[in-house]
């Protein structure tokens, strides 16, 4: 029987050095899962030689980790609604950690398959139950920065963790990226342990409350807009690695430093992203669509030269990740009342994508189009998602127009004066 705080009970608040160790020992976890999603792309062609597999297969590998996030995130998140979060994240990142140990240890196509699913599904109920727990430790005032914090782990990963686990499967196997995630997933798994305390279970917390954002028509139409959208971003990231090497000329050896400035790009558009969204939430989502579509259409030109490659990949990390903060923005305001299924399911709006991305992308390749054709195709997913994102404006206006304004003073005082 799951225990509830009485009402009387004070919140559990940290401060100091005892709230940065608990916070960071939840943004580790944050960096395992950052290094194991996107370094597999890094590493595409070693994979693929190993396991005998063609592109679009390869890209059936990217596709199962995000098809893992999207089953996992709402469900894993409703799920452990009732449950103690520290006890629920750390069942999360078990399982991420005995999932990239048994990648390590695949010896064929199915198996593949089938762990890197595994892999996935804790991935977006972690950061929802990680988000919560950050925010529920921390001063109120501070509980953004908190959240962000946590978040910053992820970004990390691109710039840090992605280029050194693809240099040290480039230098000793592909498979020994996913030992180093099983390292890093047991040091988070201590980290939690030691230094998240538990926090009670919220009184008001309910499955019933969660699902109940699911009849939200806005919130599908949001969600949308982050599969179709981001959907050409994951069509080009996805087969970067070839991109670089057969198009653009560069050594596999300098594939690192190409997804290190793919992560920086990432953290500016993060940083932008969220200073977008306070100043309009749709309008920036609507100047990021149109970004995105640019920088796309744009991107076979530049890939044919080194450097204007690597600064497109730059604008092509930046430009998709500045999308992220403004959808999540979207997603609170359209779901009141369920925010850890909100964030669940942005990950998996997103990891759809990603699935949508890389099997699109995959599939011209294989049909002989080239290997700067999938941002073609990102070009048109995009254009597809902002013509979603004005129709959800749409719907929001006539939505307000709908409702009629409260009276004012004078016209209330007028009013009483004619009856």
């Amino acid at each position: 029987m799951t225990a509830s705080a009485p009402p009387s009970a004070p919140p559990l608040r940290l401060t100091g050095p005892r709230l940065t160790l608990a916070i960071g020992a939840l943004a580790v976890g944050g960096f395992a899962i950052g290094t194991t999603e996107f370094t597999i792309m890094g590493l595409l062609e070693e994979m693929r030689a190993d396991l005998g597999v063609d592109y679009e297969q390869g890209g059936h590998v990217i596709a199962a980790y995000a098809l893992g996030v999207v089953v996992g995130a709402p469900v894993l998140a409703t799920i452990g609604a009732r449950k103690p979060q520290r006890t629920v994240a750390l069942a999360l990142m078990l399982v991420i950690t005995l999932a990239n140990l048994s990648s390590f240890f695949v010896s064929g196509f199915g198996w593949m398959l089938a762990s890197r699913f595994l892999s996935g599904l804790p991935h977006g109920a972690y950061f929802g139950v990680a988000a919560v727990l950050a925010a529920s430790l921390a001063d109120p005032a501070k509980r953004g920065r908190a959240i962000s914090m946590v978040m910053l782990g992820l970004s990390i990963a691109n710039v840090v963790g992605v280029p050194f686990a693809t240099w040290l499967g480039q230098q000793f196997g592909w498979r020994s990226m996913f030992l180093l995630v099983g390292l890093i997933g047991a040091g988070t798994l201590v980290l939690i342990r030691a230094f998240v305390p538990s926090v009670p279970v919220r009184a008001d917390a309910s499955i019933r409350g969660e699902l109940g954002a699911l009849r939200r028509p806005q919130l599908w139409m949001t969600l949308l807009i982050g599969i179709v959208g981001f959907g050409g971003f994951f069509a080009v990231y996805s087969y970067i690695s070839p991109v670089m090497t057969e198009v653009a000329g560069l050594e596999a050896s300098l594939l690192p430093l190409v997804v290190a400035l793919y992560g920086v790009g990432m953290v500016v558009g993060n940083i932008l992203g969220g200073r977008l969204a306070d100043k309009s939430i749709m309008g920036s989502i609507y100047g990021v669509m149109a970004t995105i579509t640019a920088v796309l259409l744009l991107f076979p030109l530049a890939a044919t030269v080194p450097w204007t490659a690597c600064l497109f990949v730059f604008l092509v990390g930046a430009s998709g990740s500045t999308l992220i903060p403004p959808l999540q923005a979207r997603l609170l305001d359209v779901s009141p009342g369920a925010p850890s299924l909100a964030s669940s399911m942005n990950h998996s709006a997103l990891n759809i994508a990603n699935a949508l991305g890389a099997a699109v992308g995959g599939a011209v390749i294989t049909a002989g189009w080239g290997f700067t054709a999938p941002a073609l195709v990102g070009a048109g997913l995009a254009v597809l998602g902002l013509g979603v994102a004005v129709a959800s404006g749409r719907m929001d206006r006539r939505a307000t127009a709908g409702r009629s304004p409260a009276p004012t003073d004078a016209e209330s005082a007028a009013a009483l004066r004619a009856g």
